[in-house]
């Protein structure tokens, strides 16, 4: 069984930076695309990033690229995302997901999901 689990949420101001982390524990983690996902209040989960299963290649969402940065470190088991220029709109749950199978970047979401780890932005 996959387990994941995220930390390094929490409230910044407008144009501020986070760094999330997801830790992943179980299967073989270094195999496949993990990505991070997120849910506003009232929304539905919508694509953040992925990263494919050796890092070498990387898929944003238009409303993050060129402000959100995904990283793994599969000696570490893990996978950040680096947020800069942070908006009100970032506000989130933020999930980290993982794959069971799929190799490549995606935006669909994989088979293991996280708890989240909230994100508030205040304007």
């Amino acid at each position: 069984q996959v387990q994941l689990t995220e930390s390094g949420g929490g409230l910044v101001q407008a144009g501020g930076s986070l760094r999330l982390s997801c830790a992943a524990s179980g299967h073989t983690f270094s195999t496949t695309t993990m990505g991070w996902f997120r849910q506003a209040p009232g929304k539905e989960r919508e694509f953040v990033a992925a990263i494919s299963w050796r890092g070498l290649s990387t898929r944003y969402s238009d409303s993050v690229k060129g402000r959100f940065t995904i990283t793994r470190d599969n000696a570490k088991n893990t996978v950040d995302l680096q947020m800069n220029s942070l908006e009100p709109e970032d506000t989130a749950v933020y999930y980290c997901n993982k794959h069971r199978t799929i190799r490549t970047t995606t935006s669909t979401p994989g088979d293991y999901w996280g708890q989240g780890t909230q994100v508030t932005v205040s304007s």
